[in-house]
């Protein structure tokens, strides 16, 4: 399987990429996207998909943007620390979309699909800041997703990304948790493993089909 055909096809067109957000809160509408990260996925020769580039940035806070300490404690990030190499959202979103467009085109998909662990919260924040910054050219659907809560729940029995990550045989280490690289880096890890333990499935599928 060529990873041309592999990719669109796997995916009817769509270009999973994996998107890990750290915010302020909960409340996608009043609390501040603090970091951003999405993991580019390719598939091999043999229909395997694994991956292969991170993109990551920390964001300032947007104006009049709600941060909750109890969100900040969990993700240990302090929003004013001066050493903190933060840039706008909207040159956050700007330069992911780029390498996001990039690798839609490279993979002949028409559109990418957000990947995520409880993806409608990543999807939620990152729409808001669509909306705030007045991005035109989103390449992500805007509403459909690809929940690897969902997935994980089905094919380890597991909801909690660490615990999916385990049952999965991966391994997870508590001392990165919580920051947007390694959150999206396992929750690709863990994606690739269902996507890749279901391709003879899908493969016979496809041949009745």
């Amino acid at each position: 399987m060529s990873n041309e055909a592999g990719m669109a096809g796997r995916f009817r067109g769509f270009l999973p990429v994996v998107v890990d957000v750290e915010t302020g809160g909960f409340n996608s509408k009043t609390d501040a996207l603090l970091e951003v990260a999405a993991v580019l996925l390719a598939m091999d020769e043999e229909g395997l998909l694994h991956r292969i580039e991170t993109v990551r940035y920390h964001v300032k806070p947007f104006e009049g943007a709600n941060m909750e300490a109890a969100s900040l404690a969990v993700n240990g990030i302090d929003p004013h620390h001066p050493l903190r190499p933060a840039i706008d959202e909207k040159d956050a979103l700007q330069r992911v979309f780029r390498e996001v467009r990039r690798s839609v085109k490279e993979n002949r998909c028409s559109r990418a699909i957000l990947v995520g662990h409880n993806a409608h919260f990543d999807l939620g924040f990152i729409n808001e800041a669509i909306g705030r910054s007045a991005i035109k050219r989103n390449p992500f659907h805007p509403f459909s997703c690809f929940d690897t809560a969902t997935a994980c729940g089905i094919a380890f029995g597991q909801t909690v990304l660490a615990r999916a990550v385990v049952a999965a045989g991966l391994e997870w280490d508590e001392t990165q948790a919580h920051s947007a690289s390694y959150d999206a880096e396992m929750t690709a890890d863990v994606f690739c493993e269902v996507v890749n333990r279901y391709r003879d499935i899908f493969e016979g599928a496809r041949r009745v089909d």
